[in-house]
This record gives C-alpha cells, sequence and structure tokens, in this order.
C-alpha cells in the first residue's frame, strides 16, 4: 500500500506541490501578525492556485488546438486565465505593498495586533 502511494504522488509531484505552497501560504496568511509575511503568503497561495489550473489543464499526449490533428487536444483557455491572474496578482501585491509601506509611514509598525491596538486608541 505504501509503495501505491508513493507511486501516486511521484506520478502527481505538481499536485503535492500545489498542496505545499497552498498549506505554507494559507499558515503565513493566518499566523503571521506582520503585514509583509501576510502579502508574503497571499502571493504564495495565488501561486499554488495557478499551479492547479495549469496541473489540471494538462492533457496526456494532447496537442496544440491550433492546427486540429487526430488526437487529443489541449484546451489554451487554463493558460490563458492564469496569465490574466497572475497580471491581476502582481498589481494586488504592489497596491498591498503601497498600502503597507502607507501603514508603516502612518503608525510606525506592520504588526497587525499594535496597528489594533493604535486604532482603538485614537
Amino acid at each position: 500500500m505504501i509503495d501505491a502511494l508513493t507511486a501516486a504522488l511521484a506520478s502527481k509531484y505538481a499536485y503535492v506541490l500545489l498542496f505545499v505552497l497552498l498549506g505554507i501560504g494559507l499558515y503565513m496568511v493566518i499566523a503571521n501578525e506582520n503585514l509583509v509575511k501576510k502579502l508574503i503568503g497571499v502571493s504564495l497561495f495565488q501561486t499554488a492556485i495557478f499551479l492547479f489550473f495549469v496541473a489540471m489543464a494538462y492533457v496526456e499526449g494532447g496537442v496544440s488546438p491550433v492546427v486540429p490533428a487526430d488526437g487529443r487536444v489541449a484546451s489554451p483557455l487554463p493558460q490563458v486565465i492564469v496569465l490574466t491572474a497572475i497580471v491581476v496578482g502582481i498589481a494586488l501585491t504592489a497596491v498591498g505593498l503601497a498600502l503597507v509601506i502607507r501603514i508603516y509611514s502612518e503608525y510606525g509598525t506592520l504588526r497587525e495586533d499594535t496597528l489594533r491596538e493604535v486604532r482603538a486608541d485614537e
């Protein structure tokens, strides 16, 4: 049984990497108090989702749909969606970092618990 599990994990290494990145990203978002580390966690989480889309779109023996063939055709739509999501993710990260810089210049800290205490005192 362990040999079968090892063989399944070895053949589906993209899914293993996907769940590792997903877990690390989710942990960083939930467990860290630092806002920059939370943004890094969100970025890792997004990367895991991108990997999920690409891994699900893989077709064994698939060919490009540009010239139809007598075989299985791979859809280009998941790659287009991932490219669009990457651009949106970069924009989201840039806006998040700009907000973090503004928060640091205003309050002098990036710890979420300290920011809540400061905001409660105002």
